[in-house]
């Protein structure tokens, strides 16, 4: 059985791709399992789609962009039974169990009380290792407007982590 370019092209966008695009999937969703689902949906898009891919340099941007509409689909035609639980208070941490205090929750709901326009430059920078400018590219805006969110996302992160460990009331 013989290849394709085309196959080779894809299993190569895969291996290289994956991890990011599932690290990038679990935190816009938190759940694992919904996480590898939209790995796999972006994929299967992207494969539909690939003549499109004319850059192989753009390929991690067009793969997010495709994820991240992807993961906008699941909310698109969803109605949800809503409990008002309230906001996780990161200074009642004495009802917290000792797994929810944990550094990755703490910094993950410090992450989810942010605004989306600081905390989606965020993850791209960090979790997908994406420039300023190619963050710029992606979400519609200037350079100096990311360079300006990220530095308020980092700081507001910094200040929510304080507080919730009793450091900014100092």
């Amino acid at each position: 059985m013989q290849v394709s370019s085309r196959q080779r092209q894809f299993d190569a966008l895969v291996r290289a791709h994956n991890g990011d695009l599932y690290r990038y999937a679990y935190w816009l969703c938190g759940d694992a399992a919904l996480a590898q689902d939209l790995t796999q949906e972006t994929f299967l898009r992207a494969w539909r789609s690939l003549d499109a891919l004319r850059e192989t340099d753009a390929a991690k941007a067009w793969l997010i962009t495709i994820l991240r509409r992807e993961h906008a689909r699941l909310y698109e035609r969803k109605s949800f039974d809503t409990t008002d639980i309230g906001e996780l208070d990161l200074d009642d941490r004495d009802s917290l169990s000792p797994e929810q205090l944990g550094e990755d929750s703490l910094v993950r709901a410090a992450m989810l009380q942010l605004e989306p326009k600081y905390r989606e430059p965020l993850l791209l920078q960090v979790l997908g290792g994406f420039s300023c400018e190619e963050i710029a590219r992606e979400l519609g805006l200037g350079a100096a407007a990311v360079m300006t969110q990220l530095f308020r996302a980092r700081q507001k992160l910094k200040h929510l982590l304080g507080a919730g460990r009793g450091e900014a009331s100092a």
